[in-house]
């Protein structure tokens, strides 16, 4: 059983809302064409992300946006991480549906870790990570900072996750995909990030959890690795069969861990030297 990801490596137009939903429509078509069973999007797609917002620039659960990409999954037997600003009761949240193949949605999460120290202190964060049963696989959704924090990756293996779908939009993006590599390594999960092309950006990329084969030879857990400019799909094509057997059999993930040393990261005190403004 495989689990194919196109992954889309584009940036939206903030504001044109209309604009990326036929994009995203587009893409999911090429992406069926290749017997993909989902689409990731980079963060905020169909709303741009463009910050300071209010619940104005954001759209609702049940919005004509959501409905349409509702019936492009089920007409075209595909799924859609589908990604926008939300509103919120007072304020908008950054969020993800995660869309199945016959239109259905499964889950909306809302973002965790919103960047409060910048422009996303306009937002409200969420306050579960969430996973869900897509067509008999596992999946969890953490976007953008929230992959920051290996705490959040954690929290979706211990739920069950499988695979980990990472909406981005950010710079930088060297050390975040290494850190990529490694939440697939120790949850012993599948991941795999969508982020917009650009310089300094790009870099959309999946990883195995496969990391050393059945006689304990290392091996190389990069599916895809984007480079920055290039604007496109990209393909992650992952072994269900093959991540669940390593699952079973190696030592990582939720085998060996001793929780009972792990009380102070419930701890909410934050000490010299990370003590920041406006926390």
């Amino acid at each position: 059983m495989n689990f194919k990801t196109a992954v889309l490596q584009s940036r939206a137009v903030p504001g044109k809302l209309e604009q990326n939903i036929n994009n995203i429509i587009c893409h999911m078509e090429n992406a069926a064409r290749h017997s993909a069973d989902i689409l990731l999007l980079p963060e905020c797609f169909i709303t741009g992300y463009k910050l300071p917002a209010d619940n104005e620039d954001a759209i609702a659960d049940d919005s004509d946006y959501i409905h349409a990409l509702c019936l492009a999954a089920r007409r075209l037997h595909i799924g859609v991480a589908a990604t926008a600003l939300t509103k919120g009761q007072t304020k908008p949240q950054n969020s993800a549906f995660v869309i199945d193949k016959d239109g259905n949605v499964l889950m909306k999460y809302s973002k965790v870790h919103t960047c409060d120290f910048a422009d996303e202190r306009c937002l409200v964060s969420g306050d579960e990570f969430k996973v869900c049963e897509f067509h008999g696989i596992k999946i969890g959704v953490m976007i953008c900072y929230d992959r920051e924090y290996p705490e959040s990756a954690r929290v979706l293996m211990l739920k069950g996750a499988e695979i980990i779908l990472v909406p981005n939009d950010c710079y930088s993006m060297k050390p975040r995909v290494q850190a990529l590599s490694t939440r697939a390594y120790e949850n012993m999960t599948g991941v795999v990030m969508a982020n917009p092309n650009g310089e300094n950006a790009g870099h959309s990329c999946a990883f195995s959890p496969i990391c050393w084969d059945r006689d304990g030879i290392c091996v190389d857990n990069t599916i895809f690795l984007a480079d920055e400019m290039t604007e496109g799909l990209y393909y992650a094509d992952f072994d269900m069969e093959a991540i669940r057997a390593y699952r079973e059999r190696e030592m990582m993930g939720n085998t060996f861990r001793k929780v009972k040393a792990y009380k102070d990261l419930l701890s909410e005190d934050i000490r010299y030297p990370f003590i920041r403004q406006g926390q």
